[in-house]
């Protein structure tokens, strides 16, 4: 193998997540026969999946932080075999979690599901930001390059089946649909309908606690128990990046942002897929229709 390196051009991202994960890891995780009491936390790839995590997992452990990174109290189930994490194995608590970025019409049935999505702009934005400097090297791709030619045109297509999946299933039992802006504007209620749906007893403390400790300056704080070192560790070699790159699934967590950094060409652009991808076989017209679907 040549000596490691971080791409420069998208030709060069996705060769290396080609070996990303293996076909063999994926479809062990995807065979797990759930109990209905699992929770599954759905998400496209930087809607709220590790903030979610520690919501689920303070829930049910009454704030525990007993752990080196959330991956592995609350595992990545289709990534977890090539993580070297036993998805069979008795959880700290119950009930017992995963998270996953396949979407609701992939994962596997008979648990239960609380699915978080994003504004796709800033998904977007967040996403760029999470590889640069791990995956590719700072400066080397444009945003707008990015936006186009990974997000919006291979990788990002998932999150429209995300939107779908969700679409179908918004009213269902075992589904609880969440949108990251809502959790932003009211975390203390998040928590409370967390709770219900996981059917937790959540009292005055444990809510303190929860909510406390799934607020943005308290995880940048533990900012190495969220910084995805385990998938690092186990996944740079093999992908051939350099193992000197830092990451981090806790930023500021704004509202917004693709407002101020992404173009206007690439803001049209994503209005144009979602009318292809979603308006025209649901009728949403865009993601804030969504939004308020699903909040009332």
């Amino acid at each position: 193998m040549t000596e490691p390196k971080r791409a420069t051009s998208i030709s060069e991202i996705l060769t290396k997540f080609e070996n990303f994960r293996t076909s063999e890891g994926e479809a062990h995780g995807l065979a797990y026969q759930p109990d209905p009491t699992d929770i599954f936390i759905v998400t496209p790839a930087k809607c709220g999946t590790t903030w979610m995590q520690q919501i689920v997992h303070g829930l049910r452990t009454r704030g525990s932080m007993e752990f080196d990174e959330i991956t592995r109290v609350v595992p990545w189930i289709e990534m977890a075999k090539d993580m070297g994490i036993d998805i069979h194995k008795s959880q700290v608590a119950d009930p017992r979690a995963f998270k996953t970025h396949k979407d609701l019409d992939k994962v596997p049935r008979g648990g239960k599901y609380i699915s978080v999505v994003r504004d796709p702009k800033d998904a977007m934005l967040s996403l760029y930001r999470f590889f640069e400097g791990w995956i590719f090297e700072k400066g080397s791709i444009p945003l707008e390059e990015f936006a186009l030619n990974f997000y919006i045109g291979t990788d990002g297509r998932g999150y429209w089946d995300h939107i779908q999946a969700l679409w179908g299933r918004r009213n269902d039992h075992d589904v609880l649909p969440l949108c990251y802006e809502n959790m932003k504007q009211d975390l203390s209620g998040t928590v409370e309908k967390v709770a219900e749906f996981m059917e937790i007893d959540l009292d005055d403390e444990l809510k303190e606690i929860v909510v406390r400790q799934s607020d943005f300056k308290f995880m940048n704080e533990y900012n190495h128990k969220f910084d995805d070192h385990i998938v690092r560790f186990t996944r740079n070699a093999v992908c051939n990046i350099p193992s000197d790159g830092v990451t981090s699934k806790v930023k500021n967590g704004n509202v917004g942002e693709s407002k101020i950094y992404v173009s206007k060409e690439i803001m049209d652009e994503f209005d144009r897929v979602w009318q292809e991808e979603i308006t025209a076989t649901t009728g949403v017209k865009s993601y804030e229709d969504l939004r308020n679907e699903l909040v009332n």
